[in-house]
């Protein structure tokens, strides 16, 4: 019987040249290990700042990740996420055979990113 599989969060931002941009993602990466769902969460960045996301993957599969769940945080589906990230997650899987990484959507659209898109503007009216 197979056991469950150890399951992995990268999270993957675009990088700055800002640091505080870049702690922004790793804040996040904090809050979701803080949360103790996921046994091993990594940020990682596409361009401008380190971990990239080979590095990032990679340390995902050395903590003992079966699977990994590659999550974009960029707002759209654009050229970086359809092939950038597409080519970096097919790097990863002929890197490592045996695990599987599987590659999210972007941040929108969703109804969620609506609902915060209203917030922002409620605070800039007040």
């Amino acid at each position: 019987m197979k056991s469950s599989p150890t399951v992995a969060v990268l999270l993957i931002a675009h990088g700055s040249r800002r640091v505080q941009a870049n702690q922004e993602l790793l804040d996040i990466a904090a809050r979701l290990i803080a949360e103790g769902k996921y046994p091993i969460v990594e940020a990682s960045f596409l361009e401008l700042a380190e971990p990239n996301i080979k590095k990032g993957g990679s340390t995902c599969v050395a903590r003992g990740a079966d699977r990994v769940l590659m999550v974009p945080y960029f707002l759209s589906a654009g050229i970086h996420l359809h092939d950038d990230l597409t080519e970096a997650r097919d790097e990863l899987r002929e890197a490592f055979p045996g695990v599987e990484f599987r590659l999210g959507p972007a941040l929108g659209p969703h109804p969620l990113l609506d609902a915060l898109v209203v917030e922002r503007i409620r605070e800039l009216e007040a």
